[in-house]
């Protein structure tokens, strides 16, 4: 399994890159392969403060239609314009090119609170 030692994960299977006080959150090849094919990436919360754990869009694949939680609070800057056409970039490429958002931090510190690599590969076995 591919689990980036750089990166802090959530229990939500989502992962965050921290560079300066900008987060870029994905969610982790764990969780596209339990997803499957993915068609549809919707985010609605651009230009929006979220909360940590709050809503901030959805994944849609074949068989079901997912949540996506913040792992932090922030204000959503940016999303991967890339995946409006090509959704398929999560399950080819999570941890790169399938990135799905980006948000400036209310407070970076709360990055640490996130799990470590070694943490999130206990919690998926």
């Amino acid at each position: 399994m591919n689990i980036p030692q750089n990166l802090r994960y959530t229990k939500e299977h989502e992962w965050v890159r921290l560079e300066g006080d900008i987060a870029t959150i994905g969610i982790t090849n764990y969780a596209q392969g339990e997803l499957g094919d993915i068609v549809f990436i919707e985010v609605e919360t651009v230009d929006e403060q979220v909360a940590a754990d709050e809503v901030f869009g959805s994944i849609e694949a074949v068989k079901t239609v997912s949540d996506l939680y913040s792992p932090l609070s922030g204000e959503v800057t940016e999303f991967n314009e890339v995946l409006e056409d090509s959704p398929e970039s999560v399950n080819n490429d999570p941890y790169g090119e399938g990135w799905i958002i980006k948000m400036k931090l209310n407070d970076a510190s709360d990055y640490e609170g996130l799990m470590s690599a070694d943490d999130y590969a206990k919690l998926i076995g």
